[in-house]
């Protein structure tokens, strides 16, 4: 009976030790799952490389990558914006298929400000190479006076984003219906600290203000979760990973509640009710949450 037990136990432990290895977990340091792609001498690792600082000067903006490609699942990281003056500056925050023709992207960007003035995140989502889903909001606190926690999560119910415990944006999977949805290419996570004061702030109305430089913004606890690509093929159809479980297929009442909320409150630009550029409403902006 004693050998059963142990046998059935590493049994146990064999099967979940597997099934842990087709899903990536979070890294312990940057360098673990990431890389600098743009202006190393612009990224600096900090806290013993669990923390990294961007810098932006006239020379110079920055980026990285993370070193894997992910076909469903959750990403997040904790941010702390460019603070006082940070018009005409963006930092960046997405997922993207490194494609052209047909590419996939699920986009943060925040967009810099003048002091005294709130942030603005700005969403978008690129499917099947079909992009222009730009949604706004301005966030409800100061992003730069601390950390908060951005997330996308990506299953084959719905994409979801994530400020802290708050969705602020929800895209269904309606490829029944002929509207595209990202299912097929794995995507990188990729980071940039940029200039675009032609567009960023106000419309481009306002300007960078180099005698504020240098710009800097902070990056910690980076969490992937997720099928890696190069993995088990299997993986990514999986049901029983987490992400696809039942709490995972909707919002749920609160979080329902603060989608609303903001949706009501902080959002100030959404294409689906823009009639300059979509005269006949786009199809996936009638599908719900």
């Amino acid at each position: 009976m004693a050998k059963a037990s142990l046998f059935a136990s590493l049994l146990f432990c064999v099967v979940l030790a597997y099934t842990l290895s087709e899903v990536q977990g979070r890294p312990a340091t940057f360098l673990e799952d990431f890389k600098v792609t743009w202006s190393d001498t612009h990224i600096k690792q900090i806290e013993g490389g669990r923390a990294i600082q961007l810098i932006l000067d006239q020379n110079s903006g920055c980026g990285f990558a993370s070193k894997r490609q992910y076909l469903f699942g959750r990403v997040s990281m904790k941010i702390k914006l460019v603070p006082g003056d940070s018009a005409g500056t963006v930092t960046a925050f997405y997922m993207n298929s490194d494609t052209n023709t047909i590419r996939d992207e699920l986009d943060f960007e925040f967009l810099g400000n003048r002091t005294g003035q709130p942030y603005t995140v700005q969403t978008n989502i690129y499917a099947h190479g079909k992009g222009d889903r730009e949604q706004r909001v301005n966030l409800w606190f100061d992003p730069a006076a601390d950390f908060h926690t951005y997330t996308i999560l990506w299953n084959h119910r719905h994409i979801v984003f994530y400020v802290d415990e708050v969705p602020i944006r929800v895209y269904k999977n309606n490829e029944a219906r002929g509207i595209p949805f990202p299912t097929r290419q794995p995507m990188g996570i990729y980071s940039t600290l940029w200039e675009a004061d032609d567009w960023a702030t106000r419309g481009g109305l306002e300007k960078i203000d180099w005698s504020k430089s240098p710009f800097l913004a902070y990056y910690k606890d980076f969490d992937i979760e997720g099928c890696a690509v190069p993995g088990p093929a299997n993986c990514a159809a999986n049901p029983r990973n987490w992400w696809e479980g039942g709490a995972y297929q909707a919002l749920s009442a609160m979080e329902l509640r603060r989608y609303r909320w903001v949706r009501i409150n902080h959002m100030i630009y959404d294409y689906c009710t823009d009639k300059s550029r979509n005269p006949v409403t786009p199809t996936e902006c009638l599908a719900g949450v």
